[in-house]
């Protein structure tokens, strides 16, 4: 249980600093924007990059990784015909599907599973699966909707290379093209990029924390309805999916515990950094990541308490 408590207070005591920061304005008006694109385009490329470079990719091929891949596209798409339903824009319908199954595996998930599960590699297919697959996926298809949100049209070429402009999706691709061959650059390169990657994590909570400041209580106006079923959808259809996805493939005891675990993990604070770089349902993408940490805290020990 204590893995569960040591994540939360990570993340509050980097949240909460942002927060303390924002209220002194010591770092301006604009901090949320610099420091959002400043993790997307340089800090979490590297980071993705690094991440993936020294991954066993063929390790993580397993039962755990099947769970993760369905569940997660599950919960994404459940998301959507409710966008639909309520008339909002698509960005701001994909920030919503992204939130509703895109899970907190990085800063939250890894001393969770060191501490309740026995050992970080347990997160390791979620993490695969998410960086390689839909981290570039919403990217780039928030890349297109924002640009036709802004009364540009984007032609078929154009829509079609966009992963190739996407700096997320480039890092992707070469970190799993270094795994697969299993050639490391030195150590003088990969030095600086592991210590430009060491600012992703921190970067983005800060500008979380800081975006709290004089902000709307989360679910205010428009986004009742949306946020509401986000937080269905994650905290608690998301780690359903995930035990039923595990009894039929057959999973007991701890290697159901994980999946389950993993599935029942917040939303990524990286959702917020991608609806700022794009401009596209920044508020519900805040008041998500901020309601379904809070809600999952119970969730959590709910699941270990029935299941370890």
């Amino acid at each position: 249980m204590s893995g569960v408590i040591d994540g939360f207070v990570v993340i509050g005591v980097v949240v909460a600093v942002g927060f303390v920061v924002g209220r002194a304005g010591v770092l301006g008006p604009t901090a949320t924007h610099v420091l959002s694109r400043a993790a997307f385009f340089v800090a979490s490329p590297a980071l993705l990059f690094v991440t993936l470079a020294r991954a066993d990719v063929g390790a993580v091929f397993s039962h755990a990784l099947v769970v993760t891949a369905v569940t997660s596209v599950l919960a994404c798409l459940l998301y959507v015909p409710v966008g639909l339903l309520l008339r909002r824009p698509a960005a701001e319908t994909a920030v919503g599907a992204m939130a509703s199954g895109y899970v907190n595996a990085g800063n939250l998930g890894l001393p969770i599973a060191t501490y309740v599960l026995g050992a970080a590699a347990e997160v390791a297919p979620v993490l695969l699966f998410q960086l390689a697959v839909l981290t570039p996926l919403f990217t780039t298809v928030l890349d297109v909707l924002a640009e036709r949100a802004n009364g540009r049209r984007p032609n078929l070429l154009r829509a079609l290379t966009a992963p190739l402009r996407n700096p997320i999706a480039i890092a992707t691709g070469a970190g799993i093209a270094v795994s697969a061959t299993g050639w490391l650059p030195p150590d003088p390169l990969l030095a600086p990029i592991e210590l430009i990657a060491d600012l992703a994590v921190p970067g983005m909570l800060l500008a979380f924390g800081i975006s709290l400041c004089g902000a709307q209580r989360p679910g205010a106006g428009a986004t009742a309805p949306l946020l509401t079923t986000i937080l269905l959808l994650k905290n608690v259809v998301h780690p359903v999916l995930a035990l039923l996805a595990g009894l039929v493939l057959g999973l007991q005891g701890h290697a159901l515990l994980a999946v389950v675990v993993c599935a029942a993990l917040p939303t990524a604070q990286n959702v917020f950094g991608y609806a700022v770089r794009f401009d596209q349902g920044v508020a519900l993408s805040r008041d998500a990541a901020w309601s379904t940490t809070l809600v999952s805290v119970p969730v959590l020990f709910g699941v270990v308490a029935l299941l370890a």
